[in-house]
């Protein structure tokens, strides 16, 4: 005896015809694009472009990527020529191909795109020496990968801190400076059990 089943009813028909126009709405909905926030003011002038989700990548002389910014919006002035960015996400790359990571509340880069300046709980993270910095406004000149503050700094390389009231680092070189008023803490180094001396 072979079974049959009952065959929808027109409510049923009209319910899935409904459901399934809803989701193609919302998938029209999910494509359209979003409207532009207000054009931003500032007291250089009226800009002349502004981007919204920006991932900008900077190339050197040599056609090589050498810095990388994320924000969600940029603007440029053309009266000083200078480009504004929110809460920046910067990728520094050296001339080894280390990448180092930065970022601020806001950012600028000057005129002809350099230096890159961070303000704003700044941050330097140099990944591959263990060590982060930490200060208010940070400077970066890309042209000779040099980084700097002239704020007070917290250089932090686990377990050690050490604050100073100016921060320097030669990215392409592996070097960094902390002077003016420096002072750190140090953890003495903890002796596992079988470096102690044996007992007489």
């Amino acid at each position: 005896m072979a079974l049959r089943l009952p065959r929808p009813s027109f409510r049923v028909w009209l319910f899935l015809l409904l459901l399934a126009l809803g989701g193609v709405l919302a998938l029209l909905d999910q494509r359209s694009p979003r409207e532009p926030g207000p054009v931003p003011r500032h007291e250089a002038g009226e800009p002349d472009y502004y981007l919204e989700g920006v991932r900008l990548t900077r190339f050197d002389a040599e056609g090589q990527a050498h810095q990388r910014l994320d924000t969600p919006r940029l603007v440029h002035t053309p009266h000083d020529d200078v480009t504004r960015m929110q809460t920046p996400e910067a990728r520094l790359i050296d001339s080894s191909g280390r990448i180092w990571f930065s970022q601020g509340k806001v950012g600028t880069l000057g005129a002809g795109g350099n230096p890159l300046t961070l303000s704003g709980d700044a941050r330097l993270h140099a990944p591959e020496e263990h060590w982060q910095l930490d200060t208010d406004i940070l400077h970066f000149d890309a042209d000779t990968g040099h980084a700097w503050s002239e704020a007070p700094a917290l250089l932090r390389q686990p377990p050690q801190r050490m604050r100073g009231e100016r921060f320097d680092a030669w990215i392409h070189d592996n070097r960094a400076r902390l002077t003016d008023n420096v002072r750190g803490h140090h953890p003495p180094e903890t002796l596992s059990p079988t470096d102690e001396d044996p007992e007489p």
